[in-house]
Order: structure tokens, then C-alpha cells, then sequence
């Protein structure tokens, strides 16, 4: 098999554990590419590794990608990942893991159930972002998200006005500190937070969640995933904040931004005896009471 790996930080223990994997994989005979980015910070190692370089995302050949990190690892992994539908399974070397699925005590069984196919894909739909402001071209170009995308303030003393539509119909404009439209896959995340409800990833459907609105009648919606979301955000002086994951960038007021399901799915890897609902209860101690017996 020809496997990919990616990291987003350089730590020593996460590059140990690279190199551990490396050699676990390759001496059972399978190909192991490590993202370009560890080049430099494996130095003296780096000529007994293949890297690549994903331009603009991995390529298709690969059977899988390994992320070496936590879940915010996993998340900008999907920036490699992009459209190859190349699936992606989590090594959690962070905190929670949520969505990462092997821990870093226990990774050498869960690669082998991955080599011995021991496991299902999950699609993950994607949020896809327009914006008018032709000088942002890293959103432009990166213009996905798995979790979220967020409108949020910038200057901290004014509420913003986002006036929201779905399929050009007015829904509402919201006043208060942001919004974030959430997956289903998100809405464990920033979502979660702010009081949005628990969805299965199985369903194809957004949550606009707004943060901390001035208006007690607001609450979280949940819409199709099949709409077309548009906002319009104003407030006092000249720039809010868009999220996509965890990519943000400054916006000036008045930029028309489009919210769609993305054209392709994110294939993630669930390994046989996992489920999301034995996750939430492990993972978010979903449902804990004295009174369950389990």
C-alpha cells in the first residue's frame, strides 16, 4: 500500500512517533511518504524518507493518509486531502480526539486492523465558500471547510448585524457576536459550544448556531444541506472575521458570502468496534448518570 503521512506539529514526540510509524509500515512492506513540511524538522533523518508535496492536493494513487496530531491536526489535513477522496485516519497524540480514531498508546493495533481492512468509510460533507473579496486567494483556493465556517467580530466592543438569506429568501439578520454554520461533523465543535445541538454525520443537513445573540428568540436552526446559505455582515468599523476551520482571515463589511455543500465529500476511516455514538460516550461522556450500569 502506499500511504501518506501528515503533521502539522513538529513537536519531538510527534516526530518519534513518525518515525516509529515509518518504520512499523515500511517494514511490512508498504510505501510511507511524509508531507514535504518535515523535511527540515527531521534534518539528519530525512534522506531515509519520500516526501510529498501536495500541489495542489494529494495525489489519488494514495490508499490513505495518516494525520499525527489531535483533531485540529485531522482538520487541516483535509486542506491536503481536497477532492482525491483519499481517506484519512486519525493518530491522536492531543487531547480530546474526537474525530482522531487511534490512540497514540495503541496505535500499532489499529494500524494493523487499517492493513488488515478492519474498517468502514465515512463521508463527510463539506461546507464550500464564495466571497466577493477577490484579495483573500488563500480562502479562495482553500475554499472548504469540515467542521464550520464562522462569522465572528473583530473589534470586540460592537455587535455585528449579519443579515441571513437561504436560497435568496430572507431569514433573518442576527445581531450579536457571530455565526457558525456547522456540519454535522462540526457539530460537536465550536457548535457544541455555544449550545447548537448533536448530529450524526449521517445526516446531510447545516446548523446555523448563532454566538451569544441580542435577541432571546433566537436559537440554532437546522437546514438542509441541499440550501444556499448568503450572508451580509455589517457593524461599526470596517472588518470582521471568517473562519473556515481553522483558517480566518479578516473581511471587510459588505462582502456577499456564499455558504454551499461542497462538491465532494471527505472520506474519513472508522475502525471495526468504533461507532460515533460509542465516541460521544466516551469521548463527551454523552448520557453519563450513576443510575446507567455500563
Amino acid at each position: 500500500m502506499k500511504i501518506a503521512v501528515f503533521t502539522g506539529f513538529y513537536s519531538s514526540g510527534n516526530l518519534n512517533i513518525i518515525r516509529e510509524i515509518h518504520h512499523y509500515l515500511t517494514q511490512k512492506g508498504h510505501e510511507v511518504w511524509l508531507i514535504k513540511n518535515l523535511e527540515n524538522p527531521l534534518d539528519k533523518d530525512s534522506k531515509s524518507f519520500n516526501f510529498y508535496d501536495p500541489q495542489p492536493f494529494l495525489d489519488s494513487d494514495f490508499d490513505f493518509l495518516l494525520t499525527i496530531g489531535g483533531d485540529g491536526n485531522l482538520l487541516d489535513s483535509v486542506t491536503i486531502v481536497g477532492d482525491s477522496k483519499v481517506p484519512v485516519l486519525g493518530i491522536n497524540t492531543g487531547r480530546l480526539g474526537f474525530l482522531t480514531s487511534i490512540g497514540k498508546e495503541n496505535y500499532h493495533n489499529g494500524l494493523d486492523d487499517l492493513l488488515e481492512k478492519k474498517y468502514s468509510i465515512i463521508e463527510r460533507t463539506a461546507l464550500k465558500v464564495d466571497i466577493d473579496d477577490s484579495k483573500h486567494s488563500k480562502i479562495q483556493n482553500l475554499n472548504f471547510a469540515l467542521n464550520e465556517v464562522c462569522v465572528t467580530r473583530k473589534n470586540k466592543l460592537s455587535l455585528l448585524q449579519i443579515e441571513a438569506k437561504i436560497n435568496q429568501e430572507k431569514l433573518t439578520t442576527y445581531w450579536g457576536d457571530g455565526l457558525i454554520i456547522s456540519t454535522p461533523t462540526g457539530s460537536t465543535a465550536y457548535s457544541l459550544s455555544v449550545d447548537g445541538p448533536i448530529v450524526s454525520p449521517d445526516n446531510s443537513c447545516w446548523v446555523l448556531n448563532p454566538i451569544a445573540p441580542h435577541n432571546i428568540s433566537v436559537r440554532p436552526l437546522i437546514v438542509p444541506d441541499s440550501n444556499e446559505i448568503e450572508l451580509l455582515v455589517t457593524g461599526r468599523g470596517k472588518n470582521h472575521l471568517l473562519s473556515l476551520d481553522s483558517r480566518t482571515i479578516s473581511l471587510e463589511y459588505g462582502n456577499r458570502i456564499l455558504i454551499q455543500k461542497a462538491p465532494f465529500p471527505i472520506h474519513t476511516i472508522q475502525l471495526n468496534g468504533d461507532s460515533y455514538f460509542s465516541t460521544l460516550r466516551k469521548k463527551l461522556h454523552w448520557g453519563i448518570d450513576t443510575r446507567n450500569h455500563e
